[in-house]
């Protein structure tokens, strides 16, 4: 991309490159927006407020033109290529110059030998509309990009944003998903910096793969529109995408708590069943999923009455017992003259058609089946409406699946007209967006009905997405090297901007041992979304389905969960402000350590539990990393310094350690989040003098808008701990107690 100056009025700059306009403009001190004008014809859908245009001053550097906030700067180099910078003039990241390395074309006649024996092929990639390239530096680690399978690292690997549903096995190999996240950060010796690519046409990410000194990012369409975040750490740079694309909000206490889910609960009977048999095995429980048998014939807003004679009095008796039902929407409406739902959407013109203008159909799950176009506002608004049927029933919250969006005879064509807004466009425009407006939609449609804080848990989104849903990472298996991968892409989906999400605990597909069924409780009880899921077909994965031992194990970890619910509602308070998430690798927290950079099998819960769990199978004793500072373990509350230690890990322990100086703040143990929550709080003290702040609220809806919270400051020292409220608008808990650690 070789570049001329064309204009500069003090805030914005142009630059011409061929035929088009660039511009460069700062909206902050530490960031960059750097787009094409042809951008201005494809509006974004991560970033729904506008941000400031602030200054930038011109003045002339060694290396060329600069224009900077003071901060950072961008320097239009004599050659036309360009480099961002920071203050002192150094460089932090620079467009790539040298010759590129593309995936060599195979002939028809090699793509039919490797077919021959069963090889996979791939076609070449389209030819890409956009394309820019930066220099790596040779310690450059790299990090985000959502739910990309693999390690923590993503550098030399390569990626695609096309949101994907494939149930095969996933691996490291894979380059789609279900999410289109086009947002990495890359950390440096001493430095951070991020990228958000804001085009939601199928793009390419080659982090160094064909060349260890760039990495690359392509797009099938749209425009250049890009953004550069620079950063002391991950932190700061986190924190400005979040500013920009929108924070992950507090989700409703309960959401936080155990979920039980299955395809293949098809009977009232049997829901009634998995709820008596939580409480029959002392197991705390706060929400069961219904997936798509709860329907009359798959078709969405609709519920089956023969296999549930009476859905809201089920819903109710479940609810008595401190247990919520969450039910399944997919995007998919049947072909069904006389079904209001298709009638209606029909006649207002509300789904997808094809380029002769008709209705588009393909089959998912009911048969003949129609999209509704999610970009348009009134469709979204008429889809929120519909979730009043469930709200009815006694439903708490929506799951939606299927939205990629998926399609049983074959993928929708990229001429498919879905609208942009007000305007027509097409399914290849729109198909990473998809997700993105569903969700949306549900999460409008229900806080606008219940006034409660919506809970909504989507399969397929797009960048900014955080703002409406919650996520998991699709249909993993039960298999250890899914549970291995579970950590890396939860931690990766945090550094995203996604700081609510869940592995399915167990596996999705094929059948978990009790190991490991074990093993992913322990990794499940400190994910920030906490949920069994299993397919039809598979062996059932409730808990009490194993062995006695087995039970035992999830039953600990489940109640571990519960007593740690009011530390990690703490951390979604706190990511309001800051984006930060609650599951974190540990190089979030201690970017500057080189043994953390690649840490996969260890991660953090906020900045004060270290979480160490084993993802191997027969493995008894864990070798585990601890950053700076002195550790106490959880168990034995016994004492380790910096380094590697080499401790004890049988089945039903996962090493877990608390920095020393923090205080951790618990419930007593309860089945289910209810009224008691308020009862009494215990406060846990992890070496000789500790503070922490600490939130409480209704847990429920946004009266905490309204100030009707409150804010404990609670600091420990010499064997007293000393209370100040930073905030009163809500009862206070009507016991604290204290118990020291050592």
């Amino acid at each position: 991309m070789t570049l001329k100056h064309q204009a500069f009025n003090g805030k914005i700059l142009e630059l011409k490159r061929n035929d088009e306009i660039i511009k460069v403009e700062a909206i902050s001190s530490t960031a960059l927006h750097i787009y094409s004008e042809k951008a201005e014809n494809f509006p974004s859908y991560a970033v729904e407020v506008q941000p400031e245009i602030i200054d930038l001053t011109e003045s002339e550097d060694k290396q060329g033109r600069l224009y900077h906030t003071g901060q950072i700067g961008f320097c239009l180099r004599e050659d036309g290529s360009f480099v961002l910078m920071d203050a002192g003039n150094q460089v932090i990241c620079a467009q790539y110059t040298g010759a590129r390395k593309h995936k060599d074309a195979l002939s028809d006649d090699f793509f039919k030998l490797l077919a021959s024996e069963g090889h996979a092929t791939e076609a070449e990639a389209k030819k890409a509309e956009v394309e820019i390239a930066f220099a790596l530096e040779e310690n450059d680690c790299i990090y985000g990009l959502g739910d990309k399978t693999g390690f923590l690292n993503k550098r030399g690997y390569e990626y695609e944003m096309w949101n994907t549903d494939d149930p095969s096995p996933q691996m490291d190999n894979f380059k789609a998903l279900y999410k289109s996240i086009p947002f990495m950060m890359v950390l440096k010796e001493n430095m951070a910096y991020g990228l958000f690519f804001d085009n939601h046409y199928k793009s390419y990410f080659d982090l160094g793969k064909r060349q260890a000194d760039c990495f690359a990012y392509e797009a099938e369409g749209g425009a250049l529109d890009f953004y550069f975040f620079a950063g002391q750490d991950l932190k700061e740079v986190l924190k400005q995408y979040t500013d920009l694309t929108g924070k992950t909000p507090l989700p409703q206490l309960w959401t936080l708590g155990y979920h039980q889910s299955r395809w293949g609960y098809r009977l009232e009977s049997e829901i009634r069943e998995i709820a008596e048999n939580m409480r029959k095995h002392d197991l705390p429980c706060d929400a069961i999923h219904l997936d798509i048998d709860y329907m009359e014939g798959y078709r969405v807003f609709t519920w089956n009455e023969k296999r549930y004679q009476d859905p809201e009095k089920t819903l109710k008796d479940l609810k008595e017992m401190g247990i919520k039902a969450i039910t399944i929407i997919d995007p998919g409406v049947k072909v069904d003259a006389g079904y209001q739902v298709y009638d209606e959407g029909l006649a207002k013109g509300y789904f997808a058609t094809d380029k002769n203008n008709l209705t588009y159909v393909n089959q998912v799950w009911p048969g003949d089946s129609v999209y509704p176009d999610f970009g348009r506002r009134q469709v979204r608004q008429w889809w929120g409406d519909q979730h009043q049927f469930l709200l009815n029933k006694g439903v708490a919250g929506v799951w939606n699946d299927m939205n990629e969006p998926a399609s049983f005879q074959g993928p929708l064509p990229d001429d498919v007209v879905f609208y942009d807004g007000e305007k027509p466009s097409t399914h290849k425009a729109m198909h990473n967006v998809y997700g993105h407006n569903m969700s949306k939609a549900t999460f409008e449609g229900l806080k606008k009905l219940s006034k409660e804080r919506p809970f909504v848990i989507t399969r397929a989104c797009y960048a900014g997405s955080q703002k409406y849903t919650t996520v998991w990472t699709g249909d993993n298996h039960s298999i250890w090297a899914h549970l291995q991968m579970a950590i890396p892409q939860l931690c990766n989906l945090g550094l995203s901007g996604f700081g609510f999400a869940g592995t399915d605990v167990g596996g999705f597909g094929s059948d978990a041992t009790p190991e490991l069924l074990a093993r992913w409780y322990q990794v499940g009880c400190f994910s920030p979304l906490f949920r069994n899921h299993s397919a039809l077909g598979t062996r059932d994965q409730e808990p009490w389905q194993f062995d006695q031992r087995t039970l035992d194990i999830a039953r600990k970890y489940m109640k571990l969960r519960y007593e740690l619910l009011p530390y990690i509602y703490d951390n979604f308070y706190q990511g309001m402000q800051s984006g930060l998430p609650v599951m974190r690798p540990l190089v979030l927290n201690y970017p500057f350590d080189q043994e953390v950079r690649e840490k996969n099998d260890q991660f953090m819960l906020g900045e004060n539990i270290l979480v160490a769990p084993v993802v191997e199978q027969g493995v008894s004793r864990k070798l585990v990393y601890l950053p700076e500072g002195e550790w106490i373990c959880y168990w034995s509350h016994k004492k380790y310094g910096a380094g590697y230690h080499i401790v004890p890990a049988p089945l039903d322990i996962c090493p877990i350690f608390i920095k020393s100086g923090s205080i951790l703040p618990k419930y007593p143990v309860r089945l289910s989040v209810d009224k008691h929550k308020d009862d009494c709080l215990i406060l846990e003290i992890y070496g000789d003098q500790a503070e922490y702040l600490h939130y409480q609220d209704n847990g429920c809806d946004y009266a905490y808008e309204k100030g009707e919270y409150n804010l404990y400051h609670f600091r420990y020292a010499e064997g007293k701990l000393i209370t100040e409220m930073k905030q009163q608008g809500y009862k206070k808990y009507q016991d604290i107690k204290i118990e020291v650690k050592r």
